[in-house]
């Protein structure tokens, strides 16, 4: 138990569970303080003061270095414990890690998260995550159900080539992937197709993993 660690999440939070998960195949353990997104704890002085774009997940250190953001704070992990390294071993897996975790960042979690905060009712004047305040643009949604339908297509094109998303073996990437699986199907109702046999195969191995359902 790393106590001197401390971790800002949430339960409903998908980038704190990509967060969880990581740890969690890593085995390592922190500390966790829960913040509450419904009660808008986020926007509390005290969690400002942590962190002022009133998001979550956050690290903490021992000595009080803050880490936002969450590929900044899987790489902190997977080099301050760099036992089973999910980010890459060396310069050329980490390159190909660190490529296919950004494309399913940018071309999955991003197009469902920009779909469901210009969409949920609750989220009016709050479009995008972050010190300042957006109107939803409804365009968007549309545009954003689109995509996350290419995602779908494109990533089950790639496991049908390899069998975890950046190649041979399980990483940071499918972490992601996963994840953004999940918060499409239950934010907006995109589950994967009947016929990405491959995505589903994957999907299924991977939720069966204990460290994928922290």
């Amino acid at each position: 138990m790393n106590a001197n660690l401390k971790l800002y999440q949430s339960n409903g939070s998908p980038n704190s569970r990509r967060v969880r998960i990581f740890l969690a195949e890593k085995g390592v353990t922190l500390t966790q303080v829960a913040i509450d997104l419904g009660a808008k704890e986020q926007f509390s002085d005290a969690y400002v003061a942590i962190n002022p774009r009133r998001v979550v997940p956050t690290l903490v250190l021992e000595d009080g270095t803050v880490i936002g953001e969450v590929p900044a704070i899987m790489r902190y992990l997977d080099e301050a414990f760099p036992t089973k390294p999910l980010l890459g071993a060396d310069a050329k897996e980490k390159a190909v890690i660190q490529m296919w975790e950004r494309r399913m960042e940018l071309e999955g979690f991003a197009a469902v998260m920009e779909t469901v905060r210009n969409r949920a009712a609750g989220l009016k004047g709050r479009a995008i995550a972050g010190p300042h305040d957006y109107e939803q643009i409804p365009a968007l949604v549309d545009r954003g159900m689109e995509r996350v339908k290419d995602f779908y297509t494109d990533l089950e094109a790639r496991l049908n080539e390899q069998p975890f998303v950046a190649g041979p073996a399980l990483s940071a990437a499918d972490i992601t992937a996963f994840v953004t699986i999940g918060f499409a199907t239950n934010a907006l109702q995109l589950a994967i197709p009947e016929a990405n046999a491959a995505t589903s195969r994957w999907y299924n191995a991977l939720a069966a993993r204990e460290s994928f359902s922290a």
